[in-house]
C-alpha cells in the first residue's frame, strides 16, 4: 500500500492507523504548490481532488477522504481493535464520532487556514472553540472519544487538536481533550508517524 501526504494535514491519522496496525505500506509525499509527488507523479491524476490523504492498494485502486480509510484500515486487522464490529450499534457511534470530527471540527479551521479577514477568522474561532466545549463534554465520562477503548477517532482528533498551536487557539481551555491528546501523543505508532513526518523536534 501507499499513503500519500503532507507533514502535520489529516493524513498524518491514517498514517498512525498504518502504524497501529503494523500494516506494511509506502508513505509519498505531496507538495500541494505543485500538485506533484516527492517521485515527479501528478497527484491529481492519483486523486483528482488533489488532496490528502489518498490510499493507493497494490491493485492499484485508490481509497480518498480519512475516515473511509481508517476505517477500512482498522477492518483490515479487526485483531488490533481500533474500530468496533461493523453492523454495531459501536460501529454506528464510531462513525457518529467520525462524521462530527470531519464536518464540524475539520472544517471548522479551513477559513483560518485561507487568506481571510482578522473578522472571519475570528468567527471561525468561536466557532472551534463551541465545537471543542462539546468534545470537551464528551471526555468528562469517558477515557476516549467512543468510549472506553482507543479508536481511529481518537487518532483524528489528535492531528485535528495539533492545528491550534498553528492558529492562534490555546487548548489547554479544554482539559479533557487536551488530555486526550496528551495521552495519545505517548502511543508508539503516533512517535512513529510524528518522527516520518520530520515533526519530533
Amino acid at each position: 500500500m501507499k499513503l500519500y501526504y503532507s507533514p502535520g494535514a489529516c493524513s498524518q491519522a491514517p498514517h498512525i492507523i498504518l502504524n497501529e496496525t503494523n500494516a506494511n505500506f509506502e508513505l509519498v509525499k505531496v507538495d500541494f504548490s505543485t500538485k506533484k509527488t516527492e517521485h515527479g507523479e501528478d497527484f491529481n491524476k492519483i486523486n483528482p481532488n488533489g488532496y490528502v490523504p489518498a490510499l493507493q492498494l497494490d491493485n492499484g485502486d485508490v481509497l480518498t477522504e480519512g475516515v473511509a480509510i481508517m476505517q477500512y484500515l482498522a477492518d483490515l486487522k479487526p485483531e488490533f481493535g481500533i474500530a468496533p464490529k461493523n453492523a454495531s450499534f459501536a460501529r454506528a457511534k464510531l462513525q457518529e464520532k467520525l462524521n462530527y470530527l470531519t464536518s464540524e471540527l475539520h472544517k471548522g479551521f479551513v477559513p483560518l487556514f485561507g487568506n481571510n479577514t482578522d473578522e472571519v477568522k475570528n468567527a471561525a474561532r468561536e466557532n472551534l472553540a463551541n465545537k471543542f466545549s462539546y468534545l470537551d463534554s464528551i471526555l468528562e465520562t469517558t477515557a476516549y472519544i467512543n468510549g472506553d477503548k482507543y479508536s481511529v477517532a481518537d487518532a483524528y482528533l489528535f492531528v485535528i487538536s495539533n492545528w491550534t498551536k498553528m492558529t492562534g487557539i490555546d487548548l489547554t481551555r479544554w482539559k479533557n481533550v487536551l488530555s486526550l491528546v496528551e495521552k495519545v501523543l505517548k502511543r508508539d505508532a503516533v512517535q512513529k508517524a510524528l518522527a516520518s513526518e520530520g515533526l519530533l523536534a
